[in-house]
């Protein structure tokens, strides 16, 4: 953390700022100028906050110069982390597609949903036990009733399964019925309890991007998750929002190469919750493959309208199946495979 002094700065003002940054185990190195003086913290500066200095005589203004987040950064691990679940891997060169529906509905949908996800070539399922939705009129999801009837269809053809968590009060209920993945949904990027506790258990965790979020906040917000212990964490681009209402959400590409660079962590895209539209879909998909996601989270269902939440974004199964088949051919031109 750098500190910037007034120009008619003291030497007892410089004094206090440098016993204060001392005061917290740091070292302070002062930098007299021409016309300011500036002051930086040597260490840990994490340790260190803006506010605390801002607000002392002769201060200008002070900031970090590293980054906040830092067991999820790029700095601190500088290869590619590969998460496994039950054997599948993702953030190597295999792309995963996570394939399913909006919500868990019957047990004849899962089971039937479950046999297409996995005739199209996935490894791993999606689907929705309890649904965060707008109104409180519609449909909320099935509960733990529905986390039994997804694994159950799961099972059958061996697909480990990521599901949304959205209460920290059903964590035990989810570890029960052995969910594989746990999803924080949009809504829950920055329910900060929550994200706590999921740092506390050893459950592949899908973060999805807030829906106003910077990509500083989306870091720190899986920092929590990897403070409590857990660093098994993919990020998840579902499309932020915006003033343009052609579409459901922004689906932010750039957002791929940038959380590249900046973490070591997977990167996977949501096209569904993007375009909001099922004609959309194919084109956001192949979109972030080009632009070096690990894997897509892709809504399908056995007949789309019959879905009981979210039906206009739903794949039917032979488009679904068409989508694997051209993310096949770019996969291969950028030197990965499905």
């Amino acid at each position: 953390m750098i500190i910037i002094m007034n120009s008619g700065v003291t030497d007892e003002q410089v004094d206090a700022v440098v016993n204060k940054i001392r005061s917290f185990g740091l070292d302070a190195n002062i930098s007299r100028g021409t016309e300011r003086t500036v002051i930086g913290a040597i260490g840990d500066e994490r340790k260190l906050e803006p506010e605390m200095f801002d607000t002392l005589p002769g201060v200008e203004y002070s900031m970090h110069i590293v980054k906040q987040y830092k067991i999820v950064s790029r700095e601190s691990h500088k290869h590619d982390t590969l998460i496994d679940i039950r054997g599948v891997q993702i953030g190597g060169n295999q792309i995963q597609v996570i394939g399913g529906p909006c919500s868990v509905e019957t047990q004849q949908q899962m089971d039937l949903a479950a046999q297409q996800v996995a005739d199209a070539g996935c490894r791993l399922m999606r689907g929705g036990a309890f649904k965060p939705r707008t109104s409180p009129y519609t449909f909320q999801g099935k509960g733990e009733e529905g986390l039994a009837i997804f694994r159950q269809a799961a099972d059958k053809h061996n697909l480990p399964i990521v599901t949304e968590l959205m209460d920290a009060r059903m964590l035990d209920t989810f570890l029960k019925h052995d969910v594989d993945v746990i999803q924080i949904g949009t809504r829950s990027m920055q329910n900060f309890e929550l994200l706590k506790e999921v740092g506390r258990i050893n459950k592949p965790v899908i973060l999805k991007r807030g829906m106003s979020a910077t990509i500083s906040e989306w870091l720190m917000a899986a920092e929590y998750i990897a403070a409590g212990g857990n660093h098994n964490i993919i990020f998840c681009e579902r499309g932020i929002r915006s003033f343009e209402t052609a579409y459901r959400n922004v689906m932010d590409v750039t957002c791929i190469p940038v959380l590249k660079k900046e973490t070591h962590l997977p990167v996977i895209v949501d096209p569904s919750h993007a375009g909001g539209k099922a004609w959309m879909v194919p084109a956001l998909a192949r979109a972030a493959i080009a632009a070096g996601a690990d894997g897509l989270l892709v809504e399908m269902h056995p007949n789309p309208c019959e879905a009981w939440c979210d039906a206009d974004q739903a794949l039917n199964p032979q488009e679904f199946k068409d989508l694997m088949g051209s993310l096949k051919g770019i996969a291969q031109v950028i030197g990965r495979s499905m």
